[in-house]
């Protein structure tokens, strides 16, 4: 793993424990999947490049809208789904027909695959990156090259 890898993962696990939240995004006090996003662009780059607007449990899906991939695609780097690196940003499509919106930071435990994500009613939490989850990945992304 590099280092860029290792500081994105390691900040990942940081949060874990962190309760369930709706957009919050303060460790160890409460964090959505967005929120441990922005938490951990803050610890590994520094400010947040845009501020996020309320948004609703619903993530735009009455509209059809793909705002959080949207929002991905401005600040972070879009990479093949099937090129998997530890650190990555992974989107998710919980729904087959709902639009994206959930977000996880692939990790790995020994030889096997998982992610750091915020979950509704787990909080922050590694899970195995099992075939249902993997399905559910619709994007790839990686921080921007800017990491200190």
């Amino acid at each position: 793993m590099s280092g860029a890898q290792s500081k994105i993962v390691e900040a990942a696990r940081g949060w874990i424990g962190t309760p369930y939240v709706h957009q919050n995004a303060t460790k160890g006090a409460g964090s959505d999947c967005l929120g441990l996003l922005r938490g951990v662009w803050r610890e590994v780059l520094g400010a947040e490049p845009e501020a996020a607007p309320a948004y609703s449990m619903d993530w735009s899906e009455p509209q059809g809208e793909e705002r959080l991939w949207a929002a991905a695609s401005r600040h972070l780097v879009a990479k093949p789904r099937a090129s998997e690196a530890r650190g990555d940003v992974l989107l998710f499509r919980m729904r087959a027909r709902g639009v994206a919106k959930h977000l996880g930071i692939q990790a790995e435990i020994g030889d096997a695959r998982s992610f750091v994500h915020a979950y509704s009613g787990h909080g922050v939490v590694e899970s195995p990156l099992s075939a249902p989850w993997a399905r559910r990945v619709v994007a790839r992304f990686t921080f921007p090259e800017e990491i200190s």
